[in-house]
């Protein structure tokens, strides 16, 4: 888990403190949920469940539970603990911690199993940092989805790496054919991509864009449609093809972008985090451009600097 401030922490409580969030298969890998690894101890035993929703006050869980359940249960004064599991990209070993809890409310969750309740566990005291900022992470990348959909992070080695990205590579798939060029700028709502002559019949049209985050964090594939086609420093064979978005991204794409803009948020950007030695030997170079893929060189900056929101 990365540094947090006492500041942030208690950010993340005043705003979405009593904020739900419904534990689906996207928000489930977007926060590396480890479902097996998830269950809820009551005296010595481990009951096994799946969590439905969670704030950072409380949490709602499916388990198939039977009277000696309930027997144990008013032993305790209804109090149990609930055991979290998060696999990190930047952890080596999953992350595990208990939150202690009062069980407030059991509703039948399906009508053919009358075993199986909706159970709501109310935290007795503040859960762990690290339950507050995988949380406050995903519903702050969520906020500012909409906030500063426009607000572009321009790609340089240095930014990719607070990124999380190792490539800088953007492949767009154009009436089935893939294109290779390189990313220049991506925000909430769209991406610029420099690239080899790309079909003007293109422009207006819906397409889909393949960017990687590298061996842990795999693919992304997001679907554009593409604002406009325009030639890059008076050269004829290379284009800036800007995309927007045309549908609600993957959590975790809001996350890579949220985690940039969070840092500059205010001015001041923390310095990037220095990467392990021992992948220096294997790791790809960052900054450079993909095999295939035009050269660096070969894209000028644009002048002028335009902010146009669209793509």
């Amino acid at each position: 888990m990365s540094m947090v401030t006492t500041q942030q922490l208690t950010r993340y409580i005043e705003q979405y403190g009593q904020t739900e969030v419904t534990f689906t298969r996207q928000v489930i890998n977007a926060t590396g949920l480890v479902a097996r690894g998830v269950y809820m101890k009551l005296t010595d035993r481990q009951i096994p469940c799946v969590v439905f929703s969670a704030s950072m006050s409380a949490a709602k869980v499916i388990a198939g539970v039977k009277t000696a359940f309930f027997n144990a249960l008013r032993q305790t004064g209804n109090k149990l603990s609930l055991r979290w599991c998060f696999k990190l990209p930047q952890e080596g070993e999953p992350i595990t911690f208990f939150v202690s809890c009062q069980a407030t409310g059991f509703t039948p969750y399906n009508p053919g199993n009358p075993d199986e309740q909706l159970i709501t566990l109310e935290y007795a005291q503040r859960p762990p940092d690290d339950l507050i900022v995988i949380l406050g992470n995903l519903l702050e990348a969520t906020a500012n989805s909409q906030r500063r959909r426009d607000e572009r992070v321009t790609i340089t080695p240095e930014t990719m790496k607070k990124l999380g990205i190792e490539s800088r590579e953007a492949v767009l798939s154009i009436n089935g054919r893939p294109y290779r060029g390189v990313l220049r700028d991506v925000s909430f709502g769209g991406a610029k991509i420099l690239m080899h002559a790309v079909p003007q019949s293109a422009s207006g049209g819906t397409v889909t864009m393949k960017i990687s985050k590298g061996e842990q964090g795999g693919e992304l594939l997001l679907l554009c449609t593409v604002r406009r086609i325009e030639k890059v420093g008076g050269r004829s064979d290379i284009d800036c093809v800007a995309v927007e978005y045309v549908r609600d991204t993957p959590l975790s794409y809001k996350l890579l972008i949220n985690s940039y803009l969070s840092l500059r948020k205010g001015g001041a950007e923390a310095p990037a985090a220095q990467a392990p030695a021992s992948h220096a030997s294997t790791a790809p170079a960052r900054g450079a451009p993909p095999a295939g893929a035009p050269a660096e060189a070969d894209f000028p900056e644009e002048e002028g600097g335009e902010e146009n929101p669209d793509g």
